[in-house]
């Protein structure tokens, strides 16, 4: 064989590889391949080792894509990660806790969290940032408040269209329900609330945060049946994490005063 005719099947084989990552959108082999192959060549990769890495590179870079899509899908109404959660501010949470939920395994299982306490004390920043790591894992993630939902549902029935958004509530892996306890709901909102838990019991999870323990719900769920079956539904083989009373947002405003004033 000519070096001429080998370029020109080189050529070839390049415009073939292009041309069929194209078609199935495989970005990622197609511009990868050129580089792949020279370290094939140089390495002496076989066939099958050369085939590996450039389907392993797209894998790994589809993944990164869709787990990046997750994020806004989720609606979080600003960003927060673990990494970034102060323990020292706040030592009622546990770092071993976070870090076990952090793996999201809790979240194949349909095993809740709870995050309970005051405000300020990191409640929402815990739940954003465990629906983060959940994306990032590649689940589907859901982030609303409590009065959001509740509205939503409400609309939904006057539209005639509950079951649809019950059911677009019940297949995201993780449906995080911030601000429960904040508002009194009536019966109806209470019992559509109570749809969305039912549709995914034991088999999608849900995480939530409360400013108000299980034993003050009686203020939000005004009927005792009803929200002793929400309760229940929240906290079967439920981890619950208490956040305690004492802003740390109030002290650290404070300490910046403090510090500005000497």
């Amino acid at each position: 064989m000519t070096a001429a005719h080998h370029a020109l099947t080189a050529q070839v084989s390049d415009a073939a590889i292009d041309t069929a990552c194209r078609m199935p959108r495989l970005p990622t082999m197609r511009a990868q391949a050129a580089d792949t192959i020279a370290r094939a060549e140089r390495e002496g990769l076989s066939y099958a080792g050369f085939l590996a890495e450039l389907l392993l590179a797209e894998c790994e870079d589809r993944s990164r894509r869709r787990a990046e899509r997750r994020i806004p899908a989720a609606h979080f109404p600003r960003e927060k990660s673990l990494h970034e959660f102060d323990y020292t501010a706040n030592p009622n949470v546990d770092p071993a806790v976070i870090h076990s939920l952090a793996t999201c395994d809790w979240i194949a299982k349909g095993y809740p969290p709870c995050l309970i306490g005051d405000s300020g004390t990191g409640k929402s920043h815990l739940l954003i940032g465990l629906g983060t790591a959940a994306a990032m894992a590649d689940f589907r993630v859901r982030y609303t408040t409590a009065a959001s939902l509740v509205n939503e549902l409400v609309e939904a029935a006057d539209d005639k269209q509950l079951g649809k958004t019950i059911a677009r509530y019940g297949r995201v892996d993780l449906l995080e329900i911030d601000e429960l306890g904040y508002l009194e709901l009536d019966r109806r909102g209470a019992e559509m609330l109570f749809q969305v838990l039912t549709k995914r019991e034991e088999k999608n999870s849900i995480a939530i945060a409360s400013n108000e323990a299980f034993t003050g719900w009686s203020k939000t769920f005004t009927d005792p049946r009803l929200r002793a079956a929400i309760v229940d539904r929240l906290t079967f083989n439920a981890t619950l994490i208490e956040t305690g009373t004492e802003s740390y947002r109030l002290a650290r405003t404070k300490a910046n005063k403090t510090n500005g004033l000497k």
